[in-house]
């Protein structure tokens, strides 16, 4: 019997410049009777557990402590009664200056395998900022009051900048602004400063390095220097030196009216009233912050959740479904992780075997691949029609196109914006030599430079779980 609801657990966990901690998050899943195919789309998120929240363990400014990370993990999993093999979908999140460590990719990777085999590894200033959008409640109370929103979420490295209008996220940005750049012990002597703290120490004609001495005042002309950026930058555009240096992404392309801004992240939790002393810039950046609130042109709110956004954003919005009439040979094994995105751009107005093979060709020089050589993922939106001809036409240029893949008997992943997924592999089979290793997936929409990770199907061998992310490490 066809079922017409799925619900299933997904984590996320984010290791911050400041703090690392995850949160476990129920999805229901419930077919759409106006799709095509009835796919699947996700109906409600319910947190089913938040974490405790730990200083990211270090063993020095460059290297991410993988022995108590793991540990800190296991330990969560049992407060919070789950099993690797209770999670099918979530993010690990390295975030901010977190990033730039030494051992950040390979901390993500062993993360993502120790949460769970549907868990993906995801680290990059504009994903963060969309999922910081969606886990503190800003793009939701875009759609539910009918404004446009800009959220910052402002943490132990970054600031992460969101537009959100209508229920969508419209613009990112980051910058390197945060309350964890330049931290203390508790006599005032400096145990860390992280690049962007020098850049402000040298635009204020400070020179401190780690080991000295620091007054409460000069640390306070930091904090107030930064937040004078943060001001810039989420008023913007980004025009002073200080402020252009200090980007990690682009500006934000700013509309003619924003209705609200609000904070999230471990520093918006003082900018709303909390408490704490944590010897680092946090508490004096979320002072200047408030008294530079006025500048903003509208009003501040606060969001629904603040230094827990992340996490949110990380295990409950991170996860797309695939429709429902993909087609998968049984010799696949899942999860196929950390499959590149490459855009095909076959029309199907000019549909022939020498357009395809070209435009096939031309999207694995863009990514300086050569065919054969490793799994990707080829997305096309409109290369043909559901009519049996070109759709054999189609098949038998696919497998003109990807000789190499077919011989070393690489997985041949092809997906498609509109519904024709299950028409598509049909026909390769029946009509080419392209008997195994094929995944056709459809009524997704991904652009070039995504990454995806895709998991077991959910039922019936033709609904996916895939997880969209961003691999991108920010290195100095």
């Amino acid at each position: 019997m066809e079922t017409d609801r799925i619900e299933l657990i997904s984590v996320g966990v984010d290791v911050g410049s400041s703090t690392t901690h995850l949160a476990f998050s129920n999805l229901v899943l419930e077919r759409d009777p106006l799709s095509p195919s009835r796919r699947f789309n996700i109906q409600k998120r319910d947190m089913v557990y938040e974490g405790r929240i730990i200083d990211t363990p270090l063993l020095s400014d460059n290297t991410i402590d993988t022995e108590r990370l793991s540990e800190f993990l296991r330990e969560e999993y049992g407060r919070a009664g789950m099993h690797r093999s209770d999670v099918q979908s979530g993010a690990v999140v390295i975030t901010g200056e977190t990033a730039k460590k030494e051992n950040a990719r390979e901390i993500v990777e062993f993360l993502s395998n120790g949460a769970g085999n549907f868990v993906s590894a995801t680290a990059g200033a504009n994903f963060e900022s969309l999922i910081t959008a969606l886990g503190s409640g800003a793009t939701a109370r875009s759609k539910d009051q009918n404004k446009t929103i800009l959220s910052c979420d402002i943490g132990g490295g970054t600031s992460n900048m969101a537009l959100s209008r209508n229920g969508e996220v419209i613009s990112t940005a980051c910058v390197s602004v945060g309350g964890r750049l330049l931290a203390t012990d508790p006599e005032g002597k400096i145990k860390r400063i992280d690049q962007p703290a020098f850049q402000v120490m040298q635009h204020l004609g400070l020179s401190y390095r780690i080991g000295d001495m620091i007054p409460k005042r000069d640390m306070e002309r930091m904090a107030e220097q930064f937040a004078m950026v943060l001001m810039e930058v989420i008023t913007g555009p980004a025009t002073s030196p200080l402020a252009k240096g200090l980007m990690v992404t682009d500006n934000l392309n700013f509309p003619d009216r924003i209705d609200e801004y609000s904070f999230s992240g471990g520093v918006a939790e003082l900018i709303y009233g909390g408490n704490g002393n944590y010897n680092d810039l946090g508490p004096l950046l979320a002072r200047r912050i408030n008294a530079l609130k006025s500048r903003l042109g509208a009003p501040l709110v606060e969001p629904k959740n603040k230094i827990r956004a992340t996490v949110i954003g990380a295990g409950a919005y991170s996860l797309s479904i695939s429709g429902s009439s993909g087609f998968m040979d049984d010799q696949i094994s899942f999860p196929l992780k950390n499959v590149p995105v490459i855009r095909v751009d076959a029309k199907e107005s000019r549909l022939s075997m020498g357009h395809l093979i070209s435009e096939v060709r031309t999207s694995f020089r863009r990514f300086d691949l050569r065919e054969g050589d490793e799994t990707v993922a080829l997305f096309f939106k409109d290369p043909v029609r559901s009519y049996y001809p070109d759709l054999e036409l189609f098949a038998r240029s696919i497998e003109a196109a990807l000789p190499n893949s077919i011989k070393n008997r690489i997985p041949i992943i092809l997906i498609f914006e509109k519904d024709i997924a299950c028409s598509v592999g049909n026909v390769i089979r029946r009509e080419t030599g392209l008997k195994t290793n094929l995944l056709s997936l459809d009524e997704l929409s991904l652009k070039e430079g995504d990454w995806i990770d895709i998991g077991e199907p959910l039922m019936g061998d033709q609904v996916f779980p895939v997880t969209v992310k961003s691999l991108v490490f920010n290195r100095n």
